[in-house]
């Protein structure tokens, strides 16, 4: 058994019972008292409220304060989780997240197993396809071991990359590797799809004292604020998106939306997937911009064969 797996099985135990004895946590796990020992300080560093009990009929137990009614989580508060988890799993590392939901179904009833939230997304073919990178990625996170590949930037350049992964990210409908690249020495962020000839190197690294958030305002996109009126059947999507606020009455036809947009071709992308359901007003500039976008899209289909 893994010692992360022995820790976890530590807790459980000692959520359930009173006081435990350093001999019958290392018959049961097989090790010997002195890893105990170990197990119980990393727990106690942890933030684990473990504490000592000295005599005949001494060991550790755990805070009463901590067990919530000899439980860390509710039998509600799994099945919030294990709804989430099974939203997720389809774009999550399903293996992963399969052996999670077993465990944590072992802790609930049975008859409350049935939900009353279902969260689904579609199953892409190329999702499955991205799995094995996404494994890849982890175990290098994981063993603090260098990776390295082939890297095709949005201008079909590709370069090799050495990069030390710290983090995947899951935006929208994409996963992206964060991570500090050797060759241009600064931190990175690099989308999984561009991501090819992926190899996991034996040569560890010492992870660098950096937080990654620091770093996230580097991608974001500069946004602009536009007006568009929108028809009814699409009122929702912008609900979702941009809140109640950001939609207001117009006419009998139409809301007029307030809205932010990257100034680029992913925002232009966007608004013209609602096709004749939108019709930008302000700014001009930004009207005409777009407008030269949609132009250049009639033009390929406008072109003699």
């Amino acid at each position: 058994m893994e010692k992360v797996e022995r820790l976890i099985s530590i807790i459980m135990i000692l959520l359930k019972k009173d006081i435990v004895a350093t001999k019958e946590f290392a018959q049961l796990f097989n090790v010997s008292k002195r890893t105990i020992l170990r197990d119980m300080e990393t727990l106690s560093l942890s933030n684990i409220p473990i504490y000592s009990v000295h005599g005949i009929h001494g060991g550790y137990g755990i805070m009463d304060e901590y067990k919530v009614d000899k439980r860390l989580l509710s039998s509600s508060d799994l099945e919030n989780i294990l709804t989430a988890l099974g939203g997720l799993e389809q774009i999550l590392i399903s293996e992963e997240v399969e052996i999670t939901i077993k465990k944590m179904e072992a802790m609930v009833h049975p008859i409350s197993l049935k939900s009353s939230v279902r969260l689904s997304f579609y199953d892409w073919e190329g999702r499955s396809e991205i799995l094995q990178t996404l494994k890849t990625c982890q175990e290098s996170i994981i063993g603090r071991k260098l990776i390295s590949f082939d890297y095709i930037d949005k201008n079909s350049m590709i370069t090799n990359r050495i990069v030390e992964p710290y983090q995947l990210h899951f935006s929208e409908t994409s996963w992206y590797l964060k991570g500090f690249c050797l060759h241009r020495q600064s931190y990175r962020t690099f989308k999984l799809s561009r991501i090819d000839n992926l190899n996991m190197d034996e040569e560890t690294f010492i992870p660098r004292d950096y937080t990654l958030e620091q770093n996230e305002a580097g991608y974001q996109p500069q946004l602009v604020t536009i007006k568009a009126l929108i028809v009814p059947s699409i009122k929702d999507q912008f609900i979702e998106r941009y809140g109640r606020k950001s939609i207001e009455n117009f006419n009998s036809e139409y809301f007029l939306a307030t809205i932010h947009i990257p100034q680029n071709n992913i925002g232009f992308q966007f608004l013209a997937s609602f096709g004749t359901n939108l019709e930008i007003v302000e700014p001009q500039s930004y009207v005409e911009e777009f407008r030269n976008y949609l132009l250049k899209m009639v033009n390929k289909y406008s072109r003699k064969l």
